[in-house]
C-alpha cells in the first residue's frame, strides 16, 4: 500500500519536543496547594456508588486536601452531600468513615446541636437563644452532587455548574452500552501510593513503559507491547493500515476475549455490546481528576483516585460484575482480579520509581516523546486550569 500523502494530518505523535511539567510540580507543598485549589476543589469527584448508600440514612464521608464532606440519603431516598462540620463552632459531625445514621437526625457529639436530613437545623440545646438567631440561617453548608449511571460525585464549588456526567473526557469511550447500574461489585482494591496524583494519570496515559513494565499485559493487548496506545501513534502506521493483526490495530490477542489471567471471560458476556467494542478488549471513559472506569465484555473495572500530600495518593480499584457472575466458582473471579490487581501494583510500583527521581536538584523539567501526546493534552489540561484560579494570596 502507497503511504498515505495525509499521513502526518492523522499520525497522533507530537512533531516537536515538548516540556513536561516542571519536577518541583510533583513534590513542593505549595504546588500541591495550587492542584487542590485550582482542581480538586473546583471539580466532580467520584465518591462511591449509588449501591453503597442503598438504604435510608445510609453515610460515607470523603476527603480531600483539608476538606471533608458527608454523603447520605435522608429518609426520603434522596443523596444529599454537606460539609461535615457543624455550624455552631465548626466541630466534625461523623467520625466513622461510613454507616447508618441511628436516627433521622445528624446531631453534632460536642454541643448536639442537630439538623435533619435535608441539612435544616432542627434543634439547638441552648437554655435561650440570642436575640436575631434564626435556625433557618445556619443549615448545613450544603455541596453539590451528581449521579452518573449509578457512581455519585460531589463538586466543592459552591456554584458548581453542570454534572458529572458532562466532565468527563469528550474523547474518552462511550460505555452505553454496558449496565452500569445493574452491577455489583465483586472486589476492592485499596492502596497508597507514594507518588504525586499527577504521576499516575501520566503514567495511564501513555504505554511507552508498556513492554518493560506490563509483560504479560503486553501479550494480551500486543499493540501495548510495540510502546503504543493505538494505530495512528505510529509514524508508518499507513503501511499497515490493511493490517488487521492487533499489534497493528489494537485489541487483544486471537483468541483473547477479555483482561484476565488467561485471556478468556468468566462470566456471562454483556449481550448490549457491539461487534466492536468486543473486539477491542477495553473501552475507556476517564473523568479527570479523580477517575477511569473500563469496560470489558465480562465486567468493568473503576480506578479512583485521591490526594493524600504531595508525594503520596490513593487508589480505589473495583471490579463490577452482573449478580450472576458471582454465583461462580470464586476461582472464575479470581482469574480476572488477580491479573488487573497485577497492572495496578506494577503501576503504581513504576510511579513510586518516577516520583523518587524527581527529586533530583539538577532535574527542573523533563521532555516529551512522540508518543507521549496524551501527557501533553494533560499537562495542558493542569496549566489552563491554574491559570483560570489566582493563587491565594
Amino acid at each position: 500500500m502507497q503511504p498515505d500523502p495525509n499521513e502526518r494530518a492523522t499520525y497522533n505523535g507530537l512533531t516537536r519536543a515538548e516540556a513536561t511539567l516542571p519536577s518541583s510540580a510533583y513534590w513542593d507543598m505549595g504546588a500541591y496547594q495550587r492542584d487542590l485549589d485550582a482542581i480538586w476543589y473546583r471539580s466532580w469527584l467520584l465518591v462511591c456508588r449509588e449501591a453503597d448508600l442503598a438504604e435510608p440514612r445510609a453515610f460515607r464521608t470523603f476527603r480531600v486536601g483539608t476538606q471533608e464532606i458527608v454523603v447520605l440519603r435522608d429518609e426520603t431516598g434522596v443523596l444529599r452531600a454537606f460539609h461535615n462540620t457543624c455550624r455552631h463552632r465548626g466541630s466534625q459531625l461523623c467520625q466513622e468513615s461510613e454507616g447508618r445514621l441511628k436516627a433521622r437526625l445528624l446531631t453534632c457529639p460536642y454541643h448536639a446541636w442537630s439538623y435533619s436530613l435535608r441539612g435544616d437545623l432542627v434543634r439547638v440545646p441552648s437554655k435561650s437563644l440570642p436575640e436575631g438567631f434564626d435556625k433557618a440561617d445556619h443549615a448545613l453548608y450544603r455541596v453539590a452532587l451528581s449521579v452518573w449511571r449509578g457512581f455519585v460525585f460531589v463538586n466543592l464549588l459552591e456554584d458548581a455548574e453542570d454534572s458529572a456526567e458532562t466532565s468527563f473526557d469528550p474523547a474518552s469511550g462511550n460505555l452505553g452500552n454496558w449496565p452500569l447500574e445493574t452491577l455489583v461489585t465483586g472486589h476492592v482494591l485499596r492502596k497508597v501510593m507514594n507518588c504525586n496524583w499527577k504521576i499516575f494519570w501520566e503514567n495511564f496515559n501513555e504505554c511507552l513503559h508498556c513492554p518493560g513494565v506490563h509483560k504479560d499485559l503486553s501479550r494480551l493487548v500486543p499493540i501495548y507491547g510495540r510502546g503504543l496506545m493505538g494505530r495512528h501513534d505510529d509514524p508508518e502506521w499507513a503501511r499497515h493500515a490493511d493490517n488487521d493483526a492487533p499489534e497493528f490495530s489494537g485489541g487483544l490477542r486471537s483468541g483473547a476475549e477479555t483482561w484476565s489471567s488467561d485471556g478468556r471471560a468468566h462470566g456471562p458476556v454483556f449481550a448490549g455490546l457491539t461487534p466492536a467494542e468486543r473486539a477491542a478488549g477495553q473501552t475507556y471513559a476517564t473523568n479527570l481528576p479523580s477517575m477511569f472506569v473500563v469496560g470489558h465484555v465480562d465486567y468493568v473495572r473503576t480506578v479512583r483516585l485521591v490526594p493524600l500530600g504531595p508525594e503520596q495518593t490513593e487508589l480505589t480499584a473495583e471490579w463490577l460484575f452482573p449478580p450472576e457472575a458471582l454465583k461462580a466458582p470464586p476461582a472464575d473471579i479470581d482469574n480476572i482480579v488477580a491479573f488487573g490487581r497485577q497492572v495496578l501494583e506494577e503501576d503504581a510500583a513504576i510511579c513510586e520509581v518516577n516520583q523518587r527521581g524527581l527529586r533530583s536538584m539538577r532535574h527542573q523539567v523533563g521532555v516529551l516523546m512522540p508518543e507521549e501526546y496524551e501527557l501533553h493534552r494533560f499537562h495542558n489540561w493542569i496549566r489552563e486550569r491554574h491559570a483560570a484560579v489566582p493563587p491565594s494570596p
